[in-house]
């Protein structure tokens, strides 16, 4: 996945190319000594970096240039073109520095620089304000996309103290996302699963407590209890307890075994039972359950859907790409059965609401989650539909800290506090919650991004629009070459895109920017939400 086999093209830099070739602002891609290299440059500044994005490896010359970074078109990682290491996720790992030399207005990639190995334990260094001094812990209760990229952040920052990750899973952190596409659809191995190596954690001295659940915490006494009754203290403590899904009533499936989707565990039973299967329900057209049905669809298994909205997410992305996406999934064979629910549901079969029956070899349920805010109430933590956390992502607990999908934070864009359920922004956040630990006092104003993928096609979508009085479409969806812009009061919040990364990554760019009135497509189709 990380691009170690990406066929070359373009210039052989060992060999000199024209400076000229190097525009100012801009990228050129080519090679040197048989791997991909990006020449970038800004002003009188040349940079010589891997030309593939260490994600998913997406090809960074089509992404964009902004300062002294590269962001990748795919999934928008960012990463630092003077030392190479990766500014945000989703990347985890540095891209490549390259040596080069100008000779008589020609440039040559000399060699690669070897990486700087990271100390087990870095020296700490104080922090840029804010608190006296750094924590003499840490503990990070959860071990999903904020909590792993928390504690690695710590490390990245250089802080020396003891840093406990604790996760009530039994398996250390993965790729979560792929759990509803590639993997649970059989193109990926499981060794693509984890985010890390498993020597990670052991040599970047963070103790990874797995299988364990901390059962109550206290803030004033700075300790958590966990199940097994052992307690830990704590100088600094983050929540990144993420969220659970929302279970069906117990007496609907009548004892029949309903498949829910959120830990590498429940992705291992749906493939294992879809492989002595013919016929699934998914249970629900969000983003999980339509990309569930994509990957059983993929297995080979006829598969419904039931759903009680009208058009599948058209509450997130507005009737005109619900009806693209609904398009993409019959398409390739799923049936939809909207404005429906079930009713009941039994061994082999599904009724709905009128009655209808489903054959139903293997049911999976994606109705939405709720967050995991149980341990911050019960501290005596402001909760609403999630931790409220400020800008710091602090919570109402000095030293207590809250990021992912169980955090309700100030929304630079909206005025509004929102809780975004997104990878990507679960470890943006997480790394950010890390440097504040420290007392580095950064905001976290990244604008959302997630990607969802149906099949051959992605739909990126920037922002966060929890409602809109016009669409605006500027392309073709059927071309699949479109954007997406859901503007209210003259605004622009959120911007989905079908084909065009790079349009994504402008208007990532433009809502930090405070520029999102720029967003607007000209020429576009419009519509009312």
């Amino acid at each position: 996945m990380s691009g170690e086999h990406t066929e070359l093209s373009g210039p052989d830099f060992v060999r000199g190319v024209p400076l000229t070739q190097v525009p100012d602002g801009g990228m050129l891609a080519g090679h040197a000594h048989g791997k991909p290299v990006l020449l970038a440059r800004q002003g009188d500044e040349l940079f010589a970096v891997g030309a593939v994005c260490t994600h998913y490896g997406g090809p960074l010359a089509d992404g964009l240039l902004v300062g002294h970074s590269v962001r990748c078109p795919w999934h928008h990682a960012c990463f630092d073109l003077r030392t190479g290491e990766p500014a945000r996720a989703p990347a985890l790992k540095p891209i490549a520095r390259w040596a080069l030399e100008r000779r008589d207005g020609t440039v040559f990639v000399t060699g690669e620089i070897e990486a700087p190995t990271r100390a087990t334990v870095a020296p700490g260094r104080p922090p840029a304000s804010g608190r006296a001094s750094t924590p003499a812990s840490v503990i990070v209760v959860g071990a999903g996309a904020a909590g792993d990229a928390a504690a690695d952040m710590l490390r990245r920052e250089g802080y020396a103290g003891p840093i406990t990750l604790i996760g009530a899973d039994d398996s250390a952190p993965y790729d979560r996302p792929n759990l509803s596409k590639d993997y649970l659809a059989g193109t990926a191995p499981e060794e693509w699963i984890p985010l890390r190596a498993a020597s990670f954690y052991e040599e970047n001295a963070i103790d990874l407590v797995r299988g364990r659940r901390v059962t109550a915490i206290d803030p004033a006494g700075k300790r958590v209890v966990l199940d097994d009754g052992g307690t830990h203290g704590f100088g600094a403590l983050l929540l990144a307890t993420g969220a659970t899904p929302v279970q069906l009533p117990t007496l609907l499936s009548g004892g029949s075994r309903v498949h829910y989707l959120r830990t590498l565990a429940d992705s291992r039973e749906i493939v294992a039972a879809a492989a002595g299967a013919r016929c699934a329900v998914v249970l629900g057209a969000s983003f999980i359950g339509l990309e569930v049905a994509a990957s059983l669809r993929a297995r080979g298994l006829e598969v419904h859907v039931v759903a009680p909205d009208q058009r599948p997410l058209e509450r997130v992305l507005g009737p005109q790409l619900g009806d693209f996406v609904r398009g993409l999934h019959e398409a390739h064979g799923v049936t939809f059965h909207l404005g429906r629910t079930a009713s009941q549901i039994d061994a082999g079969v599904v009724t709905l609401g009128g009655r209808e029956r489903i054959s139903a070899d293997l049911v999976v349920a994606g109705v939405g989650v709720r967050p995991n805010d149980e341990l911050a109430a019960g501290a005596g933590l402001s909760v609403e539909r999630g931790v409220l956390v400020d800008e710091y992502l602090e919570t109402s607990a000095p030293g207590v800290f809250a990021a992912g999908d169980v955090a309700r934070y100030p929304d630079p864009r909206s005025g509004e506090r929102i809780r975004i359920e997104h990878w990507v922004v679960a470890q943006r956040q997480g790394q950010i919650a890390a440097r504040n630990i420290l007392g580095r006092r950064e905001r976290f104003d990244s604008a959302p991004f997630f990607w969802s993928q149906h099949y051959d096609v992605s739909i990126s979508y920037v922002g966060h629009a929890e409602r809109w009085d016009r669409i605006e479409v500027s392309g073709s969806l059927d071309s699949r070459d479109a954007t997406v812009a859901f503007r209210a009061d003259g605004k622009t919040f959120a911007v989905a895109t079908v084909g065009r990364d790079r349009a994504s990554l402008e208007a990532e760019v433009a809502m930090e920017a405070g520029l999102a009135e720029t967003l607007a497509p000209s020429g576009a189709s419009r519509g009312r939400g």
